[in-house]
């Protein structure tokens, strides 16, 4: 049994360095490059897919629909807000560097990198948890029969399944990055525990930066 993480490819407000969140941006000719990418080198590791769930977010139902398009696979596919980006809230559209300036680079930082600090008007990664993990829990009940799962979702909402699959502290979840289109491939056994872990790397050099010893940790204990 397997389940399949992937964020988004690059939109056009990743390139332009602004606060995404909840704006329905588009991918970029690189993202749709990269979804593209992700679907191939699925086929490549000969990975079935059975189920597929994304977010209410077009960014993430376009890489999804170009990765099972390129994988030549027609499969149910479940669209839910709680799949999300965290919501930034008041920063959403502006540019980083002009928010630090602001509202000060502490603060956008606090912002940012806390676990449990919202934005003006928008979530926290905590709250994003909360949003997130009893409908992740939902998925991963149809996780049997030999069934491969594919979830594309954002950074952040995948950060929210990483803390719950691998028991990951608020603080290690934090430097958990998670690259565009990298596929996170996460085979259980019939538990549903953990057996092993990868990340296919669709880049020259992975932008994923992942704490492995919890995950391994978790891996030797089942």
């Amino acid at each position: 049994m397997r389940l399949i993480l992937v964020r988004h490819g690059q939109s056009t407000y990743n390139l332009e360095n602004r606060f995404t969140g909840w704006k329905d941006v588009d991918l970029t000719p690189k993202g749709y490059d990269e979804a593209r990418k992700a679907g191939k080198i699925l086929l490549e590791n000969d990975i079935k897919i059975d189920l597929a769930f994304t977010s209410d977010l077009k960014r993430a139902q376009k890489t999804l629909n170009i990765i099972l398009n390129t994988m030549d696979l027609d499969i149910p596919i479940e669209k839910d807000l709680a799949l999300n980006e965290r919501d930034y809230g008041d920063l959403i559209g502006q540019n980083k560097l002009e928010a630090a300036k602001k509202f000060g680079d502490e603060q956008v930082q606090i912002w940012r990198r806390s676990y449990d600090i919202p934005p003006p008007g928008g979530e926290s990664l905590k709250m994003t948890c909360d949003r997130t993990l009893p409908y992740f829990k939902k998925i991963m009940e149809l996780l049997n029969n030999n069934k491969t799962i594919i979830i594309s979702a954002h950074g952040n909402s995948i950060r929210a399944i990483i803390m719950e699959l691998f028991n990951y502290t608020s603080d290690l979840i934090l430097k958990t990055e998670i690259g565009w289109c990298e596929p996170w491939i996460i085979n259980f056994n019939k538990k549903n525990e953990i057996i092993d872990f990868k990340i296919l790397n669709i880049h020259k050099e992975s932008q994923s930066n992942v704490p492995l010893q919890p995950i391994l940790s978790e891996i030797e204990k089942n």
